[in-house]
């Protein structure tokens, strides 16, 4: 449902809409949990391809700058489609979209599981890469219809689900890929039966009840920027995604290769490293969208961004111990922002839930990949300790946050 904010009738600015009464209907825990679950069952997969780099470096005999090359394919693929997957489903929704696209993913990870050659690798990434894109801006709507008003918390909620599969599948890959070899990459293959499974019920509660839970929700709803404002907010947060995922990304993708190098760890000693810095930004993520709901989404962004600087700062200057308890730290307060800035973003375009999701997920992909290839290259030129010198100062962009637009609450009719 698309709002037309020239319609609204004027309202003098309050402070950021933080309250979740007046709802259109109770928190549907069932459906957010679901999709919650789906969320990780997805990212679980996902987490796959960065948790066997190390071992597809040896086996392929690939450079740093290979590694980021296929992190990149994987993740601008589902980067670029993912808003205008968002855009069209807006004015076209289309709920089977969520189990079809898991049935991509399964395909991809077939794929990466019997890829004989590094072009095989970059193809399979391409296809997991389709699957993904089709998932989120779709599920992230489900989970929004679902919320009874409480948007930050059913995205926190939803979001949570992904850093959840992310932090396990490290663990997984470790288990079953590590010892047994690619070809135990299919295992996976199951974790995307169920997903598919999981989707197709979800799909059959959006067919019932979707449109009347968007169509409730509209008295929650807050007033959309001008143009002005639109283009300041989404500059702004260009730059926060750029810090926080580049950041990211030198955990989820080169996080083992740094422990190996600095501290001479094996390969399942730093993927325990890596589940510990995942399940921190699963309990942040949680977090993040309860707090955003009640004092407000740019007080979470602050928080999230300059209270990380110091750990961040530190980091490449610690010993092992100390390593894991800053990437705790790290991981805890920067993930809380994500939420935050997923449904400032929509509750500054109202209407367009899948559109600002696409983007959202969109630019988190994209910038994801854009930044592994480039931390791979200078990796390979600078060594990666220095990769996570230079890094460390990019929490720091979080100043920018002082020029987001506030939004303003939609008074209640009568």
């Amino acid at each position: 449902m698309t709002t037309n904010t020239a319609e609204l009738a004027p309202v003098a600015p309050v402070p950021e809409d933080t309250s979740t009464s007046h709802q259109a209907h109770p928190f549907l825990l069932p459906v957010v949990g679901a999709a919650a679950f789906s969320h990780l069952l997805n990212d679980l997969i996902q987490a796959v391809l960065p948790s066997v780099y190390p071992m597809l470096k040896t086996q392929f005999s690939l450079s740093f700058a290979q590694i980021g090359w296929i992190a990149l394919v994987y993740q601008v693929t589902a980067s670029l489609l993912q808003p205008w997957i968002g855009m069209y489903t807006d004015k076209h929704p289309k709920p089977y979209l969520l189990p079809s696209g898991m049935v991509v993913t399964f395909i991809g990870i077939a794929l990466l599981a019997f890829a004989g050659s590094y072009e095989m690798l970059l193809v399979a990434s391409a296809v997991v890469g389709v699957g993904s894109a089709t998932f989120h801006p779709e599920a992230s709507r489900v989970a929004r219809m679902a919320s009874g008003g409480r948007f930050g918390t059913a995205q926190s909620t939803f979001q949570v689900g992904g850093n959840t599969g992310s932090a396990i599948g490290p663990l997984l890959a470790a288990a079953i890929v590590i010892p047994y070899g690619q070809h135990a990459i299919a295992w996976f293959m199951l974790a995307a039966a169920l997903a598919i499974f999981v989707l197709s019920r979800l799909t059959a509660w959006t067919i019932r009840h979707g449109q009347a839970k968007l169509k409730g929700l509209a008295r929650n709803q807050v007033v959309g920027f001008n143009r002005a404002q639109v283009i300041q907010a989404i500059v702004v947060i260009a730059i926060l995604m750029f810090a926080k995922f580049v950041y990211i990304a030198a955990f989820t993708n080169y996080f083992t290769f740094y422990l190996i190098e600095r501290f001479s760890m094996s390969v399942q000693e730093s993927q325990i490293y890596l589940f510990i810095f995942l399940a921190a930004v699963a309990a942040g993520t949680f977090a993040g969208g309860p707090v955003g709901d009640r004092i407000g989404r740019k007080a979470v962004i602050w928080i999230s961004f300059l209270g990380v600087a110091p750990f961040a700062l530190a980091l490449p200057y610690a010993g092992p111990t100390l390593t894991a308890v800053l990437a705790i730290m790290i991981g805890l307060v920067m993930s809380s922002a994500f939420a935050a800035l997923v449904v400032y973003a929509q509750e500054a375009v109202p209407g367009r839930v899948g559109m600002v999701s696409g983007v959202m997920f969109g630019l988190m992909f994209g910038i994801g990949g854009i930044g592994a290839a480039g931390l791979g290259e200078m990796a390979d030129s600078h060594g990666i300790v220095w990769v996570y010198q230079l890094v460390s100062f990019l929490p720091l962009l979080g100043l920018v946050t002082a020029f987001l637009p506030r939004t303003r609450a939609l008074q209640p009719k009568g």
